[in-house]
């Protein structure tokens, strides 16, 4: 989803926000500048003898007993410079060390902009309570176009936010109006609502693709997010529906009610696994990353009635990379057995980074970006289980890549085949599988970029969690045939599951899943906006590709909640036979499913030649299939 500041985005985009004002209306009754180094805080160096860790200069790191004014002078100073930021190259971390931040008649309160991660460095959430609002607004373009669709790219994790603070409007809430790549996990909002959207900045405007998981709200207003997903977590209450809202293994979820409200409810998660975090264990004076267990039909949050069960490593057991250090370094140091972190900023990769090892934890900070150089790979993982790879993003270069993320190898011709059962007993099963968290690609953006698929998994029983694979409709090196790609995310392993996975604008699929016994919690699509016309999209006699495809020879897979969205606006002529294209056969069932037409194009069918056409007739009106 984006916003380019044109006459024709905002004139579409004024359409949209008239689709929502209604659920707007009812969510509501319902419920820069340059900064200065010197300023900032520890860089994350211990005292009492513990060894020193270099994060660099762009994780801050942050102690209770630091002045207040000088904390709140080191965030702003961040937002400052991040919150219009959307292609830049800085990467920041703000970590919090245990203890309390700000209090109710002195609150602290900050924005999150662009490629920032704020995080608590507790074992549990409750170890770390900021009293005033960690916020994210609207981002205006102009006095009169403000809106959260392209608050991409940040994060809030594992601390407590005690609501307090915050002028006129802004007192009414916790704020986190974000769209894709934007997760709230393992969060505690105390003391006022938490609000998905901000109604304060330019009246009530729109997001687009937000993603909650393991964490704890009390009255939340998701007013006009289009398409969301909470995932384990438990909430008090939820406000309006828009699109396409997915709550799996959430205490407190609205009933199942899909079309009318637009709520999927699943009881439980069949499979999940949380993100690995940093912490600082006080009694040790040392960093280590907790790497939580996975879990199966689980129900609200890892950690309220007992603390989060998994294992602490070391960081001594982890090489700690910085911008510039060589792909050869890095291998070198995960053929000994080291875990990798990689630290804020960009990194150009220039030969595969390959993970070999089982249970090797790959962790990035502050939306570290690997890019790749003269068609690299830039990370392979290999058929082995309990890998972790999260919080990293992964840019196409200008020379094309063949993948950006390869999960698995290929094997004389067949994909991975290994029996399953054997790789469950071998590997520690699923509360043990190769998970792949908050991990998000780009191709174009920044700068031109050229890849034939984002992200491709080869072996079984992978898990997938919050997934963005983005082939850009805005920023530089955008364009039919500049920044090319076909293909998002292709399933060739078996067992794989997904729960929140986006893929957007590719140029054939955006997602093929060729695996046997695949799952998806959550999907989110948009077509291609740029096809030049019909002949340049087009195959087989079908008009355009659709957003996702389920191979022919695959006799069981299952999917809730699923969108695909139509804008072409280079040829508003321009068809799609269907949204979502499946083999008809009892084990591929597919549940809450719709298509939008966003001002432009056609897009005839639901899933393969069922449900009614979206058309420029009714923009923003979903055409629904329950069960197909």
């Amino acid at each position: 989803m984006a916003i380019v500041p044109s006459p024709l985005h905002r004139s579409v985009h004024r359409t949209a926000r008239t689709v929502v004002t209604i659920f707007v209306s009812l969510a509501i009754a319902l419920s820069g500048a340059a900064f200065a180094p010197a300023a900032f805080a520890d860089q994350g160096r211990p005292s009492g003898g513990s060894a020193v860790v270099d994060f660099g200069p762009n994780v801050k790191i942050f102690d209770p007993s630091m002045p207040q004014s000088q904390i709140q002078a080191t965030v702003n100073a961040i937002a400052a410079q991040q919150v219009d930021n959307e292609m830049g190259t800085a990467r920041f971390a703000l970590l919090f060390k245990p203890g309390v931040y700000g209090t109710v008649a002195d609150p602290l309160v900050f924005q999150v902009g662009y490629y920032t991660e704020v995080a608590g460095l507790g074992v549990s959430p409750g170890d770390v309570t900021i009293n005033g609002h960690v916020d994210v607004y609207n981002r205006c373009f102009t006095a009169d176009n403000c809106s959260a669709p392209d608050n991409f790219w940040r994060s809030v994790s594992n601390l407590t936010i005690n609501v307090a603070g915050g002028a006129d409007c802004r007192s009414s809430g916790e704020f986190w109006a974000v769209s894709q790549a934007a997760p709230m996990r393992r969060v505690d909002v105390t003391g006022g609502t938490l609000t998905f959207m901000d109604y304060c900045t330019a009246g009530p405007q729109f997001a687009s693709g937000g993603f909650m998981a393991d964490s704890r709200a009390g009255s939340i207003v998701n007013g006009s997010q289009q398409q969301f997903l909470v995932r384990n977590s438990s909430i008090g209450s939820w406000s309006n529906g828009v699109w396409n809202q997915v709550f799996s293994g959430v205490t407190g979820a609205p009933a199942q009610s899909f079309p009318d409200p637009t709520y999927t409810t699943l009881t439980t998660t069949a499979v999940s696994r949380e993100k690995p975090y940093l912490f600082f264990d006080t009694a040790k004076n040392r960093y280590s990353v907790f790497v939580p267990d996975g879990r199966t039909d689980s129900v609200g949050t890892s950690w309220e009635s007992a603390p989060t069960a998994g294992r602490a490593i070391p960081l001594t057991d982890f090489f700690v990379a910085s911008p510039g250090v060589p792909v050869r370094t890095i291998n070198d140091q995960l053929a000994r057995g080291k875990n990798l972190l990689f630290t804020p900023g960009v990194y150009d990769i220039d030969r595969t980074i390959s993970v070999k090892r089982a249970n090797t934890v790959v962790l990035g900070l502050g939306v570290a970006t690997l890019t790749a150089m003269n068609g690299a790979v830039p990370l392979a993982v290999a058929d082995v289980g309990g890998v972790d790879v999260a919080g990293i993003m992964i840019d196409a270069g200008a020379v094309n890549s063949p993948v950006l993320l390869q999960i698995g190898t290929k094997r004389d011709g067949h994909w991975h085949d290994h029996d399953t059962e054997s790789d469950n007993q071998r590997w520690g099963g699923v509360r043990n599988q190769t998970a792949v968290q908050d991990v998000y690609f780009r191709i174009g953006g920044p700068h031109v970029g050229k890849a034939t698929v984002a992200l491709q998994v080869n072996s079984d029983n992978v898990l997938l969690d919050n997934i963005w694979a983005w082939r850009a409709d805005h920023g530089q090196g955008v364009g039919w045939t500049a920044n090319t790609s076909d293909t998002g995310v292709v399933i060739n392993g078996r067992n794989v599951t997904a729960t929140g996975l986006f893929s957007e604008h590719f140029q054939k699929y955006n997602v093929i899943w060729n695996g046997e016994r695949g799952s998806t919690v959550f999907f989110q699509n948009e077509l291609p906006y740029d096809a030049p016309n019909q002949a340049a999209w087009q195959h087989d006699g079908v008009l355009g590709w659709a957003g996702y495809k389920v191979a022919d020879s695959v006799k069981t897979h299952t999917l809730w909640g699923g969108g695909s969205y139509i804008f072409t606006n280079v040829d508003p002529s321009i068809h799609a036979t269907r949204g979502f294209e499946v083999p008809v056969t009892p084990g591929v069932q597919l549940h809450d499913l719709l298509t939008v037409q966003l001002g432009a194009g056609t897009l005839d069918h639901v899933v393969n030649d069922t449900g009614a056409p979206v058309t420029s007739a009714a923009v923003g009106i979903p055409s629904f299939v329950v069960s197909f």
